[in-house]
């Protein structure tokens, strides 16, 4: 993570995960904020997190003032993400204020001035319970009747002026149009609060996708961006903080094997432990049985491996497995192996990754593998799919974890890969694995594109899957422009040509 900037305000933790590492700290204590978003941007989830945080957590009792939706429904929605707001209620830890609309009950008339009413209940639940923290959810609805901008902004300032000079820390959610051209519907809101934050939902091929940005903050700095954000059952809230990612990790020079004995020498003695393996290949080409031999590896290192399938279930997973020779049942039930298998379309990106990240952490595996990335790749935009790939990796680099993905490309020959461009400098090695046409005769080719800070063998070599699992042969020899899919010979004689099409490690 970045060094934060030195700054003179005093900030509270907010208890949401990744928004205190891009606000460098958290919410400015004793200031207002700004909460703004479109329906269905959490908006609430957001408030109430920072509030269940500080009762919970901090020792900051809270006081939620909701103007839109009644204190039992709030309850019970809330429920499901473990906060249990009636015990704090009970334990005089929280407070809620009750300013929804209810025929049965008397209305709050602004228009009538009766805003001193209000702000009396609020100061009372706030010293009822010594609150320290307080959020009004949403504020917009109180001026409904209220058409000039003028009068709203004044109104407005005079109830965050009234809650900040009782020592509390506010903040003021807001609806945004779904046109996002002003922050708030009056255009006013932003420039009353200390500081505003920008919860986004947008609609991106088929899929929802939340960002959150910190637009402004007075007396201090913040990181500056969009950056994308999940709601969840097990943690209410989570940003992702791709600016957090550091090149600080570790860099071990010890090496682990590969499962296969040749592509071992061709890395000049197996792969560095903690680096990002990239293996890419049309469809057929083995990509799978990488996978299976960096489980058999794992096995023999007596390592735990954690393997994601995005295209293939576990049962079908292990019968294949089984065919190469690799024993996933045995592995699972000695705990050396955990098989996650999920489609990608079943959620967001984001949410993948905050599974991911959970799964690497109950499990502490020595090694992962990804099979393929090119699944998730089709159910997101470029943007989302690249923070995806940076999060992850960057996540197993600090954990010193060994990483293999896959990556499935376009085209049977040929080189075409959108994921190699997008995550090929992201990786420490590529393994490519290509079909070669030769005489009619489609065989398979092997070679190592990149290896970072070793030597590494230049060679296209041949391979054979059997079931043993993967036997690579001797290098093709004339033969050029296997890469770029048009191969050709430079045989002089038929002698040379049937020589090629049985190397060496055959006869």
């Amino acid at each position: 993570m970045p060094s934060p900037p030195d700054y003179d305000l005093s900030k509270l933790p907010s208890g949401i995960a990744g928004f205190d590492a891009i606000a460098y700290g958290g919410v400015p204590e004793g200031g207002s904020t700004l909460i703004a978003g479109t329906s269905g941007a959490g908006k609430t989830v957001f408030a109430l997190q920072f509030l269940h945080a500080g009762a919970t957590k901090f020792g900051q009792n809270a006081v939620f003032v909701t103007c839109e939706e009644r204190p039992a429904r709030l309850v019970r929605n809330v429920r499901g993400f473990g906060w249990d707001l009636e015990r704090l209620v009970e334990e005089k830890k929280f407070a809620i204020v009750d300013l929804s609309a209810d025929p049965q009950e008397e209305q709050v008339d602004l228009g009538t001035l009766h805003l001193t009413a209000l702000l009396a209940r609020i100061e009372a639940a706030v010293r009822r319970v010594d609150a320290k923290r307080v959020v009004l959810d949403s504020v917009g609805s109180l001026f409904p009747q209220f058409a000039d901008p003028g009068m709203v902004r004044r109104e407005l300032l005079r109830i965050i002026s009234y809650l900040l000079d009782l020592g509390t820390t506010v903040i003021v959610t807001i609806e945004r149009g779904e046109n996002e051209q002003s922050i708030g519907r009056f255009g006013v809101e932003e420039y009353i609060a200390d500081n505003v934050v920008i919860l986004r939902n947008r609609l991106e091929r088929e899929t929802r996708r939340r960002t959150i940005e910190i637009l402004k903050t007075r007396g201090t700095i913040h990181q500056r961006g969009e950056y994308p954000f999940t709601i969840d059952r097990e943690d209410g809230l989570t940003v992702v903080p791709l600016s957090s990612t550091t090149l600080e990790q570790s860099a071990p020079d010890s090496r682990i094997t590969s499962g296969i004995e040749m592509l071992d020498q061709m890395t000049g003695g197996g792969l560095y432990e903690s680096s990002i393996i990239l293996v890419s290949g049309a469809t057929g080409t083995g990509k799978t049985l990488m996978v299976a031999e960096q489980v058999r590896a794992a096995i023999r290192s007596n390592q735990k491996i954690l393997l994601f399938a995005a295209e293939e279930g576990r049962e079908q997973l292990c019968r294949n497995a089984a065919a190469w020779g690799v024993d996933f049942v045995g592995a699972e039930e000695s705990g050396l192996l955990r098989i996650e298998s999920h489609s990608p379309e079943e959620i967001g990106l984001e949410d993948h990754l905050l599974r991911m990240k959970r799964r690497i952490a109950e499990f502490e595996p020595s090694r992962i593998a990804v099979d393929s990335l090119s699944a998730f790749e089709r159910v997101s935009t470029p943007k989302s799919f690249r923070e995806f790939v940076i999060g992850l990796t960057s996540y197993v680099k600090v954990k010193r974890i060994t990483a293999l993905f896959t990556n499935t490309t376009s085209l049977l020959m040929g080189t075409e890969s959108v994921t190699e461009t997008h995550i090929s400098t992201i990786t420490d090695s590529i393994i490519l694995l290509r079909y070669v046409e030769i005489n009619g005769e489609m065989r398979r080719g092997i070679m190592v594109l990149k290896m970072r800070g070793t030597w590494h063998e230049k060679a296209i070599r041949e391979y054979l899957i059997d079931g043993t699992g993967m036997r690579i042969l001797g290098p093709f020899t004339g033969i050029h422009g296997i890469l770029s899919g048009v191969p050709t010979y430079t045989f002089s004689s038929e002698a040379q040509r049937l020589e090629a099409l049985i190397p060496d490690d055959e006869v």
